[in-house]
């Protein structure tokens, strides 16, 4: 999965911050969806990688319940998590003992639950 990652950072739009991340979401069917951050000049309007994985999972018909793992690769030379609009909407598709798999571009990583990166998750049941 690392190559994978480290590949797909030449596919990242950050002219602003310069902080290529890739991720790869993982489908319990096998099924791979990738995405990269792309930025823009207001940087607000701008989207994550693992956000842009998600939704093109969910463009290609999956739904929740088929999510399997998250894996995150930044090229910042350390490990680092999702931001927290990610985490809401990790938290939305994925059950709370999925793994989310975070790397060095290196190759080391470390691996979270969905409920150790969303401890206090607000979902369909605080809305409804």
């Amino acid at each position: 999965m690392k190559d994978q990652l480290l590949a797909l950072h030449k596919n990242s739009y950050c002219p602003i911050s310069k902080f290529p991340v890739s991720a790869i979401v993982v489908m319990k069917d096998g099924t791979e969806f990738a995405g990269v951050n792309v930025e823009d000049a207001s940087t607000r309007a701008g989207i994550c990688a693992e956000r842009a994985a998600i939704v093109n999972a969910i463009s290609a018909g999956y739904q929740k319940g088929d999510f399997q793992e998250l894996h995150v690769m930044a090229a910042s030379g350390k490990i680092v998590t999702p931001c927290f609009v990610c985490r809401q909407l990790i938290e939305e598709f994925f059950e709370s003992d999925d793994l989310i798999y975070c790397y060095q571009a290196d190759g080391t990583y470390q691996t979270y639950t969905v409920s150790e990166l969303c401890p206090y998750p607000f979902g369909e049941k605080d809305v409804i």
